[in-house]
């Protein structure tokens, strides 16, 4: 499923948040990848154990090679840590389908508890799920999801199902240039392996997805890689040479030059800190209640002038204990700017709060209903879901 966020900026601008070097905003259109509903015309049949001859071949050596390489380490030790990865792993990383369509999905827990993205679950509460060593598809049941996020869990029953779970990492030890593989069910191959390199970290990107009801999803602190994200494998698992996901795969880059198509190289993942702090309430309550991401507490809509340009971001309804309205905000003005970023339309909203930490005090610029121009000082929520 092709979608694509509200701002029709250029494709691939970048700008670094305010106060923080490391991490971008990344104003690009966006595919979820995942919720596809077509597949590969080869035959996805068969199970996957022969999926770690296809990341021999992405190695880009053969085991009778013995070059060493940059760091020293001979072709032969390298293919066979690939070979190594892919037979712990994979056997943890399932296809998750529903009637709209399929995505992927890492098994979490022994109680068959599976992590994956918001937007391959959608609104359906059922599931099937297949593993990459065959077999008959499990029942699945939805456990809980947190759209803002882009994340989800959903259960098989009977204690799982004899499913194996895998090894969360700590993504905060990520490097760039790090060796990292890419494993789901694009266009429903089940079980498949891509392999790449951490591209960046603390990405700010922002997608749509329809399955969401159109909204924009903004994940902070995104992985940037690439190892080939294609349409299925969302929810899928980002995987170290330690055997370790590090991260869940959930968008890729598309270039508008060229009629919308995947813009090579470029997907976003994210991060097992953040998967696994969001998983956790999940499981433990079907919702989610420490995100970690800052909020105004306030619905919004988008303003323009007469002229049709975006001018601010309206408010349409104040949330019970809204930080907003305790800093004296009200239904009908309009914010301007956050913490002296200006906030033209909702997305940019969102892209500058998720660079921000809940309790934070920040400056809000808006214009009150009257006119008037104000700025209050805004001690931040939490946005939970």
């Amino acid at each position: 499923m092709t979608v694509a966020p509200d701002s029709a900026r250029s494709p691939l601008k970048q700008r670094a948040n305010k106060g923080a070097a490391a991490a971008a905003v990344c104003a690009i259109l966006l595919a979820a990848a995942g919720c596809g509903s077509s597949k590969a015309k080869s035959s996805d049949s068969a199970p996957a154990a022969s999926s770690s001859s296809s990341s021999t071949s992405a190695a880009g050596s053969s085991s009778s090679s013995a070059a060493a390489s940059p760091s020293g380490q001979t072709s032969d030790q390298l293919q066979s840590d690939y070979e190594t990865v892919v037979s712990n792993v994979l056997p943890s990383v399932v296809q998750i389908s529903t009637d709209s369509g399929l995505g992927s999905g890492v098994v979490y827990d022994s109680k068959g508890d599976i992590v994956t993205n918001a937007h391959v679950v959608g609104r359906a509460t059922s599931f099937m799920v297949t593993q990459p060593t065959g077999g008959q598809p499990l029942t699945a049941s939805l456990v809980g999801s947190y759209p803002a996020g882009d994340l989800a869990v959903i259960r098989v029953g009977n204690g799982g199902g004899g499913l194996k779970p895998a090894k969360f990492g700590d993504s905060t030890k990520l490097r760039v240039g790090q060796i990292v593989l890419a494993m789901g069910s694009p266009l429903g191959l089940t079980g498949t392996v891509t392999q790449g390199i951490v591209s960046a970290l603390g990405r700010t990107v922002t997608s749509n997805d329809a399955s969401g009801g159109g909204a924009a999803i903004t994940v902070g602190d995104a992985i940037q890689t690439s190892a080939a994200i294609n349409n299925g494998n969302s929810g899928g698992a980002l995987v170290d040479l330690s055997s370790e996901v590090v991260g869940i795969p959930s968008a890729a880059a598309l270039n508008p030059e060229l009629g919308n198509s995947a813009a090579p190289g470029i997907g976003f993942a994210i991060p097992t800190a953040t998967a696994t702090r969001i998983a956790d309430q999940l499981i433990a309550s079907g919702k989610v209640t420490d995100s970690g991401r800052a909020a105004l507490g306030v619905k919004v809509i988008g303003v323009v002038d007469n002229t049709g340009s975006p001018v601010g971001v309206g408010i349409a309804q104040l949330e019970t204990n809204s930080a907003a309205g305790a800093a004296g905000l009200k239904v009908g003005d309009v914010i301007t700017a956050v913490n002296g970023t200006p906030t033209p339309d909702p997305t940019t909203l969102s892209q500058v709060l998720v660079t921000l930490k809940p309790g934070q005090q920040v400056k809000v610029d808006y214009t009150a209903s009257d006119g008037s121009k104000k700025t209050a000082t805004v001690t931040l929520g939490t946005l939970n879901g």
